[in-house]
């Protein structure tokens, strides 16, 4: 590609790298200077323009754009028309973005001329969220260079939205003396919110003494009707033997992990009962922002395996904002 100062004689056909202006009128950058504009340029007194002239084997930007993002596009994802070396992809679903972060490494090392942007992978998305943007930087790239980029996003879709499921979800609130009443209200009002975007429902839902033989009754009744168990205790989870994973043991459930790298949301709890998901709730899950229940819940409504590994490469990002209203913030004095 040739750029830079061009004779308005020798222009047609190039494209224009910066906007010009004549008379009411005005031309964009990007835009192609056909005969007529060439024409109209001159006769304004334009002796030159700063222009892109397309040499044999260079691909436009906006070709080179809408490849790439067709070849990284997968499941539930759509591209944008081109537009100024620019394709968007959007999500068709709500869900996660599913996002292979090597493959898109590999395109971005290609060549600074190509560049494609993401969200962070498993980001909850709801439908017609932007998941992505690939941008081709110049007016256009050679075609080695835009095979390349092919080459390295791999044949497997490299950028996905896994939809969230229709769930069932039991919650089961254990109480303890002091607990009003109005906060356990809240906490499913919470908790339906979160389900909103994901086509999930509260399918049952009780209340019972936070101790272990009440608690484990409920569970074994909530399990059968349930896709995945939520459970919000009376009293923060503090060790794998308290109330609530004791529960959880005696109905045949297995511990997969107790505490997570992200806070708020440390005290997280993890388990499974032949297959089916039960989230130990951390008290921070009682408010409405967001916390590693989000993080852990949306993985479940996904349908994304989730396991100890997973929860522990959280720690890098896991750092949100704080909630002034939990009990005990992170900074004394807080």
């Amino acid at each position: 590609m040739k750029f830079g100062p061009t004779p308005i004689q020798e222009a047609e056909g190039a494209v224009l790298a910066h906007g010009v202006r004549i008379g009411g009128a005005s031309l964009k950058k990007g835009d192609t200077l056909t005969r007529e504009r060439r024409l109209a340029l001159a006769a304004a007194g334009v002796a030159s323009v700063v222009a892109a002239r397309l040499e044999d084997g260079d691909v436009g930007e906006n070709e080179a754009a809408l490849a790439l993002a067709q070849r990284l596009a997968g499941a539930n994802l759509r591209c944008s028309a081109p537009f100024t070396g620019r394709v968007n992809l959007f999500a068709q679903t709500a869900g996660l973005a599913i996002i292979g972060a090597e493959a898109i490494d590999r395109v971005n090392a290609v060549d600074e001329a190509i560049t494609v942007a993401t969200l962070p992978p498993y980001r909850a998305v709801a439908d017609g969220d932007m998941v992505a943007t690939v941008k081709i930087i110049p007016f256009a790239t050679p075609a080695r260079t835009l095979e390349a980029a092919l080459g390295a996003a791999g044949r497997s879709a490299a950028i996905a939205v896994q939809a969230f499921r229709p769930m069932r979800i039991g919650v089961v609130s254990t109480i303890l003396p002091g607990l009003k009443p109005s906060v356990v209200a809240k906490t499913i009002r919470v908790l339906e919110a979160r389900l909103a975007m994901t086509g999930a429902r509260i399918a049952a839902q009780e209340a019972v003494p936070h101790e272990v033989g009440p608690l484990a009754k409920a569970l074994g009744r909530l399990v059968d009707g349930s896709d995945a168990v939520v459970v919000f205790g009376g009293s923060a989870i503090t060790d794998r033997r308290d109330v609530v994973p004791a529960a959880i043991e005696a109905i045949g459930g297995r511990i997969e992990r107790f505490g997570m790298p992200v806070d708020p949301g440390n005290l997280l709890l993890l388990a499974e009962r032949h297959g089916l998901p039960i989230i130990g709730a951390p008290g921070c899950a009682r408010s409405p922002k967001e916390n590693g229940f989000d993080w852990v819940l949306q993985r479940v409504l996904a349908g994304i395996p989730i396991g100890d590994a997973d929860i522990r490469a959280m720690g890098v990002g896991g750092l949100l904002m704080e909630i002034g209203t939990r009990p005990q913030p992170r900074a004394p004095g807080d």
